[in-house]
């Protein structure tokens, strides 16, 4: 099981009311509430493995230089060097390296590149699997990695982590009309604002999934664009064709990695806390009580 952490703790922090807080005043809403869904998930679905995956650097620069637009919105403060701040609620940044300090202690694999986001970090993960992985996001552009011959699949929150939709490859092909390879595709065609990606304007998730059933994928559609007797209406023609520019790079910008160097780390799910100790003093001090005492009771189970 590999966990979108940020993607989770996000859920967490606007999920959980902010007057829960640290015996000091410091709101731990979003600690608690991923240490509620971590306990949930192994509750539900009894992973071997697990590995929270973490965004290093949530907006790359290789990624800003094919598209600078990427992320533009959501940044708080440019860096001379390093990642560019993002711009997160002033009472869930501070909530961060409490969060890293406690899976640390109670033994639960974290993983993070410089210069990567966890997506490629978990497309990284996923590639390497062996057995079956479970991907845990809120983010649709993890969509991509679902493989039915892997047995990758993504769960993805409808309500906390107690309701998740399951997609495998029936999953995406009835709501999307794609396979994961096909979402790539279809999310660079269509765009999304949230991320700063401005698509081919006039082409939306229904037009794109038209467009990859007729031509199989983005460099079919492409070929489609430049052949006059095609079903490539003239005005879908015109907009592939400006966006040419626009599609030379978005795949790459779009694709998950699948080959992060990443640090030796051991997933196996902790039976006891690696340190006790730590766990006790960060316990008490944050005063994450039965929100801890659950997840450490769960994975003696």
């Amino acid at each position: 099981m590999l966990l979108d952490t940020s993607s989770l703790y996000f859920r967490a922090y606007f999920g959980v009311p902010e007057s829960v807080r640290a015996p000091d005043g410091t709101p731990v809403n979003a600690v608690r509430g991923l240490l509620d869904f971590i306990t949930r998930l192994v509750q539900d679905h009894r992973p071997d493995e697990l590995v929270a995956c973490m965004d290093f650097d949530w907006r790359p620069a290789w990624r800003v230089e094919l598209i600078p637009s990427y992320k533009a919105h959501r940044v708080a403060e440019e860096a001379a060097s390093g990642p560019d701040a993002e711009e997160v609620p002033d009472t869930l940044a501070p909530q961060v390296p409490i969060i890293d300090e406690v899976l640390d202690a109670v033994g639960i694999a974290r993983a993070g590149a410089a210069g990567y986001e966890a997506d490629d970090v978990i497309g990284t993960l996923a590639a390497r699997a062996r057995g079956p992985v479970d991907i845990v996001t809120g983010d649709r552009d993890l969509f991509q990695l679902v493989d039915d011959e892997r047995r990758v699949r993504v769960l993805y929150p409808v309500k906390g982590v107690g309701q998740l939709d399951v997609f495998d490859g029936a999953a995406l092909e009835s709501k999307y009309a794609v396979d994961g390879s096909g979402y790539l595709d279809l999310a660079l065609l269509r765009g999304d604002p949230s991320d700063g990606l401005p698509g081919v304007p006039g082409i939306g998730e229904k037009t794109a999934a038209k467009l990859l059933a007729a031509h199989k994928d983005l460099a079919g559609i492409l070929a489609a664009a430049e052949d006059p007797t095609s079903s490539v209406t003239p005005a879908q023609r015109r907009r592939l064709n400006e966006a040419r520019p626009y599609l030379a790079v978005a795949p790459k910008v779009v694709r998950v990695a699948h080959d992060v160097s990443l640090p030796a780390l051991e997933p196996a799910l902790p039976r006891t806390p690696r340190d006790p100790e730590a766990v006790r003093e960060l316990g008490e001090r944050w005063g994450l009580g039965s929100s801890l005492r659950r997840l450490l009771e769960t994975l003696e189970q």
